[in-house]
C-alpha cells in the first residue's frame, strides 16, 4: 500500500501509529486489525473486522486510523470524514483542546515542535480533514482547516501550504496547455 497523500513524503506514518497511538491495545484488537488488512481485497469482510476491533477498543486511534484508511483508499471519502471528524474529537480530548476547532490557539498546545506527539496528531488529523473537503468540494472548510494548520504552526512542519496551493488551483485549468 502506498502513503497517504495526507502524509508529508518524508514522514512515516507507522512511526506516528507506534509511537503514540497503538500502543496498549488488546490483542483480539489487534488480530481484527491484522485480519482487515489480510482481507483488505473484500470489502464487506475487511469492514467487519474493523468494526469489531471497533467495538473492542471503540474510540482508539490506532482502530480510527485503520477504519480512516480503510475508507479512504477504497474511495469512500465521505465515510473517511466522517471517521477523520472522530478522530479530531479524540485528538482534541487528547491534547485538552476545544471540540471545535475553530477556537484552538496556537499557545492552546506545542503545534511547532515537531516532537510533540499528540499536538502533530492534532494537526495530521486537521490535515486530512482539510484534504477531504477539499476532495469532496467542500472548498471554504477545506481552506479554513488549512488555515487553521498555517496559523497553529507557521513553521508549517505538515506542509498544509502544499494543500493550500492545490486549492488555490483548484478549478483553473493548467497555464501550461
Amino acid at each position: 500500500m502506498t502513503a497517504s497523500p495526507i502524509v508529508p513524503a518524508d514522514m512515516n506514518p507507522e512511526w506516528l501509529e507506534r509511537a503514540c497511538l497503538g500502543g496498549h491495545l488488546p490483542e483480539p484488537v489487534e488480530q481484527h486489525l491484522h485480519l482487515a488488512g489480510l482481507n483488505y481485497q473484500h470489502d464487506a469482510l475487511a469492514e467487519s473486522h474493523l468494526f469489531q476491533a471497533q467495538a473492542l477498543a471503540p474510540g482508539h486511534a490506532a482502530v480510527l486510523i485503520a477504519l480512516y484508511r480503510f475508507y479512504f483508499y477504497k474511495g469512500r471519502l465521505s465515510d473517511a470524514l466522517a471517521v477523520a471528524e472522530r478522530c479530531l474529537v479524540k485528538a482534541a480530548c487528547d491534547n485538552q483542546l476545544t471540540e471545535d476547532w475553530r477556537c484552538v490557539r496556537r499557545g492552546d498546545a506545542e503545534f511547532s515542535s515537531y516532537d510533540a506527539i499528540l499536538p502533530r496528531f492534532y494537526l495530521f488529523t486537521l490535515k486530512a480533514y482539510g484534504y477531504l473537503q477539499m476532495r469532496l468540494g467542500r472548498l471554504e472548510q477545506s481552506h479554513a482547516a488549512l488555515m487553521k494548520m498555517l496559523e497553529l504552526d507557521p513553521s508549517d512542519k505538515l506542509n498544509a501550504a502544499v494543500l493550500l496551493n492545490v486549492l488555490a488551483r483548484h478549478g483553473r485549468e493548467d497555464e501550461d496547455e
